[in-house]
C-alpha cells in the first residue's frame, strides 16, 4: 500500500486542480480571465502550501480527513457537510457562467482587499489544522482518537476559528473575481457555516468533557465581541 500512496496522491492532486481549472474556464468560455487566474494561483497555491505544512505538522490529520462522512458523524452534519460539499465543487462553475453572462460586477481595485482577505483566512486555516488533531471533515465525538478539547493557538480566541476562516475564504474569493453569483453562493455557504456552528457547539457542550469549561474562558464561537 506504501508504495501505492505516492501515485495515489498524484492522482488526487491531478484531479483536484482539474475539477478547478475545467469548472471556472470552462464556465467562462475562455481563458484569458485575469481575475480567474489570479484566483486560481491564489486557491491552488493556498490549498497545496496548507496541505505541505499539515504534512509536516500533522501528518495524521490529514489522512483522517481524507474521509468526509463517517459512521458516527452526527446526523445534522450528514446533511450539512454534504450541502457543503456541492456548493464548494459548484462554486467555480457558478463564477466562470456568471463571468460569461455579466463580467465582473466590482472594480479591478478590489481584487487587492480580497486577496488580504484570502491570505488572512489561510493562514487561519492552516493554523487551525496545524494546531487541533481533532479537525476532521465531519462533526463527531473522536472516541477512538481520544477526542479532547483544544484551547490554545487561534481557540483562544473563538471556539471554531476554522468555520470563521472557511466564511471569510469563501467570502474572499468572490471578492477577487466580483461575481454577483458567488457572492450569493458564499453567502449560502456562510449560513451553513453558522447553523453547522451553532449545531456542533451545543452537541460539543452535551458530548465533550471540559467543553464547558472552555465555553467560559473563550466566550465566543466565531466573531469576537459578536457570537
Amino acid at each position: 500500500m506504501n508504495q501505492l500512496q505516492p501515485s495515489k496522491t498524484f492522482l488526487q492532486g491531478s484531479a483536484f486542480v482539474a475539477w478547478w481549472l475545467v469548472l471556472l474556464f470552462g464556465g467562462a468560455g475562455r481563458v484569458t480571465w485575469s481575475r480567474g487566474w489570479i484566483c486560481t494561483v491564489l486557491y491552488l497555491g493556498g490549498f497545496y502550501t496548507t496541505r505541505a505544512v499539515l504534512q509536516r505538522l500533522n501528518p495524521d490529520l490529514l489522512e483522517q480527513r481524507q474521509t468526509a462522512i463517517r459512521e458516527d458523524t452526527k446526523p445534522f452534519d450528514r446533511i450539512v457537510l454534504r450541502l457543503l460539499l456541492f456548493f464548494t465543487i459548484v462554486e467555480p462553475l457558478v463564477a466562470g457562467l456568471d463571468f460569461r453572462r455579466n463580467g465582473a460586477v466590482t472594480p479591478f481595485w478590489m481584487i487587492f482587499p480580497g486577496i488580504v482577505s484570502f491570505i488572512g483566512a489561510a493562514i487561519t486555516i492552516t493554523w487551525v489544522l496545524a494546531k487541533n488533531p481533532h479537525a476532521e471533515s465531519s462533526v463527531r465525538i473522536q472516541s477512538d482518537r481520544g477526542h479532547r478539547v483544544i484551547a490554545s493557538g487561534p481557540y483562544r480566541f473563538v471556539r471554531h476559528p476554522m468555520y470563521a476562516g472557511l466564511i471569510q475564504l469563501h467570502q474572499s474569493l468572490a471578492l477577487i473575481l466580483g461575481s454577483t453569483w458567488t457572492m450569493g453562493l458564499a453567502a449560502l455557504i456562510t449560513a451553513l457555516f453558522l447553523c453547522r456552528t451553532a449545531l456542533e457547539d451545543r452537541m460539543l457542550r452535551r458530548e465533550l468533557p471540559g467543553y464547558e469549561d472552555y465555553t467560559a474562558v473563550t466566550r465566543y464561537r466565531l466573531m469576537p465581541g459578536i457570537w
